[in-house]
């Protein structure tokens, strides 16, 4: 039997896991954070090599905790590592790495979660903060299924070296797919396909980083419902070197090939053309099958909720979905705000604030 004395499970010990201990410490709750890998610095690790944050180290800071080093520099995907497994540290939380949750059972006024190597934790509520880079999207196309080349997804990306001499097709038009293919153009060639033409936003702005616009104006709060009137698409940061290699032929792009055939695409105006690699910065979708069995999630494994609060299950609530409350919702920078709310939302409930009421 589950009892309000129970920890708040947390799943995950990314940036969204670790702003979700904080909150709930702070609210006077118990966090007990579980962790699939090894380390507390969730998916960083795993990403490819010359990843670079696209917000400065001041930008990209936990509340309290400062990024250290220049404040205007762009942190690596390593150093990003290092600082969530040193706030992981400062939060002094119980957490469990090598710790993979496989499933959430609902019990009494709490839930249990099962645990691959087979543990069976009660916890008064859960935050689903598993982010989604265990589930990256990869399109299925016409004749996929027979292509000869290589088909992978960024999440398997690392670095180019692996690629030179080859022709490669880079599927997607957003941060990852421009990055990643104008670092393979260095030893490949590479052709962008995307479903419309790239959009470039410059990354400095009066002299100053976007991330210093975005969170001055307030775009960073803009909900994801405003900003599809306001934002015509995907758009790639940029200090004007994307764009130049674009312009200069060091890369191209082209609309979105139709079909695989054999050792090839179709494009869409008919051309056939040998490829070696097709790579597909396609996104990724939340990783959440351990609740499937709960009936948390819908058809597509999308979680039911609104701001990130359950509509299927009381004490269940998610953290660092996209545009979950804002267009910073999935950052390092906002994912706090958004931990603060659903923590104050489990908070009420484990303490029965309904019941106090007399409800």
């Amino acid at each position: 039997m589950t009892t309000p004395t129970d920890p708040v499970a947390i799943v995950g010990a990314g940036q969204s896991g670790l702003a979700a201990a904080r909150a709930v410490r702070d609210a006077g709750m118990r966090p007990l954070v579980l962790e699939a890998g090894e380390r507390p610095s969730g998916s960083w690790p795993g990403y490819y090599d010359s990843l670079t944050l696209f917000s400065p180290a001041r930008y990209s800071a936990m509340p309290g905790f400062p990024f250290p080093g220049d404040p205007d520099r762009y942190p690596t995907r390593d150093e990003v590592a290092d600082y969530l497994e040193s706030y992981a540290a400062h939060l002094d939380v119980e957490i469990r790495t090598g710790t993979r949750v496989s499933d959430v059972e609902s019990r009494g006024r709490g839930f249990v979660v099962r645990t691959a190597d087979g543990q069976a934790i009660p916890a008064a509520g859960i935050v689903a903060a598993s982010g989604s880079f265990g589930k990256p999207y990869l399109p299925v196309l016409p004749g996929q299924e027979d292509f000869t080349g290589e088909t992978l997804h960024v999440a398997q990306y690392r670095d180019p070296k692996r690629y030179a001499g080859q022709r490669v097709v880079v599927v997607g038009g957003g941060n990852s797919g421009v990055q990643v293919a104008y670092e393979l153009a260095e030893v490949a060639s590479v052709t962008l396909a995307t479903l419309q033409p790239i959009s470039f936003m410059q990354q400095r702005i009066g002299g100053q980083d976007l991330h210093h616009w975005l969170e001055t104006s307030g775009f960073d709060l803009l909900s994801g419902s405003w900003l599809g009137h306001l934002v015509p698409g995907p758009l790639v940061l940029d200090t004007g070197d994307y764009h130049n290699a674009l312009e200069s032929g060091r890369f191209d792009r082209q609309p979105m090939f139709t079909a695989f055939d054999g050792d090839g695409v179709v494009w869409s105006d008919g051309r056939r053309e040998k490829v070696d690699v097709a790579l597909f910065a396609t996104g990724y979708r939340p990783d959440l099958g351990y609740l499937r069995s709960l009936g948390a999630l819908d058809a597509e494994g999308l979680p039911a909720h609104v701001h990130g609060i359950s509509t299927t299950h009381v004490g269940l609530v998610y953290l660092g979905l996209e545009f979950q409350r804002s267009f910073s919702s999935n950052t390092v920078r906002g994912v706090s705000r958004d931990a603060d709310y659903v923590a104050g939302q489990l908070a009420a409930y484990i303490r029965d604030a309904a019941g106090t009421i007399g409800l």
